[in-house]
C-alpha cells in the first residue's frame, strides 16, 4: 500500500512541471505580462530591454514552454509505468531522473529564448 501511494505521489509530482508549461505558456500566449516589470514574466537583462523586446520574449516563451510541457508529458509518465509495483528505492530514482530531465528542459528553454531575442534584436533592444 506504501509504495503505490508513493508511486502516485511521484507521478503527481513528476506532471506537475510539464503541467504547469503547459499552463503558463497558454497563458502567456493569451494575455502575457504587458509591463516590464521585477516580479512575474520572463525577465532577464535582454527581455527587459524595452517594451518591444519584452513583449517578444513573454510570447515566445510561453509558445515554447506550451510546446515543451506538451511534449514532456507522455515521456514524464511512461518510465513511472515500468516501475509501478517496485521498489519505493528504484521508484524514487527513477521519479527523480524523470523530474531531472524536465529540468533540464525548462532551464534550456531559457537558452533559446535568449537565442530568439538576440536574433531578433540587437544589443539595444531594437528590432533587427
Amino acid at each position: 500500500m506504501v509504495n503505490i501511494l508513493f508511486w502516485l505521489f511521484l507521478l503527481a509530482m513528476d506532471l506537475l512541471l510539464p503541467g504547469l508549461m503547459i499552463g503558463f505558456g497558454k497563458e502567456f500566449i493569451k494575455n502575457p505580462p504587458t509591463e516590464i516589470n521585477p516580479g512575474f514574466g520572463y525577465r532577464t537583462p535582454r527581455s527587459s530591454k524595452n517594451q518591444d523586446t519584452w513583449d517578444f520574449a513573454q510570447k515566445y516563451m510561453g509558445k515554447l514552454w506550451h510546446r515543451a510541457g506538451q511534449v514532456l508529458l507522455p515521456p514524464s509518465l511512461v518510465p513511472l509505468l515500468f516501475v509501478l509495483g517496485r521498489d519505493v528505492g528504484l521508484v524514487g530514482a527513477v521519479g527523480m531522473a524523470v523530474c531531472g530531465a524536465q529540468l533540464v528542459v525548462m532551464l534550456g528553454s531559457i537558452l533559446v529564448v535568449e537565442r530568439a531575442l538576440k536574433k531578433n534584436f540587437d544589443k539595444d533592444g531594437n528590432r533587427r
